[in-house]
């Protein structure tokens, strides 16, 4: 799933919003606490149980939508959390982020980050429980997930500070885990962050993959999407390569390891004039994921035929 480019307008309103939380924390340091975006925003931040059916009738049968108590309908919740296989929901009305307990501790940062995210823009209220074909459309959703997305990536990473220290080192993985150690965030996400906002101007991509099974060569995966794939806009602009691609150029160095570094290597690949484009890739295995970059080195130059008489000159 390739990351979904957001408009310029909206880019511009996400970081004006994100920009006034920051203000309003006094320019905090990384890593950014975000029991005090909370208090800022008066933000209610709960947990329930997605695997628990009592629990989450329970819970839901005190919240809000729309105004509207929905203990007559106590499905409604329900339907909106399993049916889109939620992880975590920001409803409006209460100002409240409900995070499923039964996911993964380490997430749980980004998904309050991006629940937030949805609180910023005062457009993504009215659409969260819409049920009209345009609320309910595929791109529709998927514009407003990248718009949460965006404004989360602003605001854990404090802004435009990430892209001035990662200036600081070379485009490689292990700036990467550097930074997400400073700024308290996953090595996905800042990976994610890293390739759309860092080095402006070098093209770069991102991969995050399953981690491969013993035995399991990525050759043999390497038809399917990965989880992510993240493109830089200047990679976006020049190149047209599909994951398969990517994939199967990953597999032709990586090897299998439980965790740390999983090989590296200069691949060439071709923009869309036809010319090749020698990238310096590398893969990283966190325990859970695969994770590549690929950085753009430099153009393959053409070869030049040297007449015979010139080298003996």
């Amino acid at each position: 799933m390739k990351n979904v480019v957001i408009g310029a307008h909206e880019t511009a309103d996400l970081r004006a919003q994100v920009a006034k939380v920051l203000r309003g924390l006094g320019a905090p340091q990384p890593p950014l606490d975000l029991r005090d975006v909370r208090e800022l925003l008066r933000l209610d931040r709960q947990y329930y149980s997605s695997t628990d059916d009592s629990a989450v009738r329970e819970f839901v049968s005190k919240v809000k939508i729309a105004g509207t108590q929905i203990v007559a309908r106590p499905t409604i919740l329900l339907d909106v959390i399993r049916k889109a296989s939620l992880s975590a929901l920001w409803v409006p009305d209460r100002k409240r982020i409900l995070i499923d307990r039964d996911t993964p501790v380490l997430k749980h940062r980004w998904y309050e980050a991006h629940e937030i995210g949805h609180s910023l823009p005062p457009w993504h209220g009215e659409f969260l429980y819409g049920d009209s074909e345009t609320t309910l459309s595929p791109m529709c959703h998927e514009q407003l997930e990248a718009e949460a997305n965006y404004a989360a990536g602003q605001l854990l990473f404090l802004g435009g500070r990430f892209a001035v220290e990662a200036l600081d080192n070379a485009a490689t993985l292990a700036s990467v885990r550097t930074l997400a150690k400073r700024f308290g965030n996953t090595m996905t996400s800042t990976l994610w962050r890293y390739v759309e906002e860092a080095h402006d101007g070098q093209p770069m991509v991102g991969l995050v993959n399953p981690r491969a099974l013993p035995g399991d060569a990525l050759a043999n995966t390497s038809h399917l999407p990965s989880r992510y794939c993240i493109e830089s806009p200047s990679f976006k602009t020049r190149f047209d390569c599909t994951e398969p691609q990517l994939l199967a150029a990953v597999s032709t160095y990586a090897m299998y390891r439980r965790g740390g570094p999983l090989g590296e290597a200069e691949i060439v690949l071709v923009d869309r004039n036809g010319d090749g484009h020698i990238f310096r890739f590398e893969s990283f295995s966190n325990g859970h994921s695969t994770l590549t970059l690929a950085v753009y080195a430099r153009p393959v130059l053409p070869f030049v035929a040297v007449p015979a008489a010139a080298t003996l000159a």
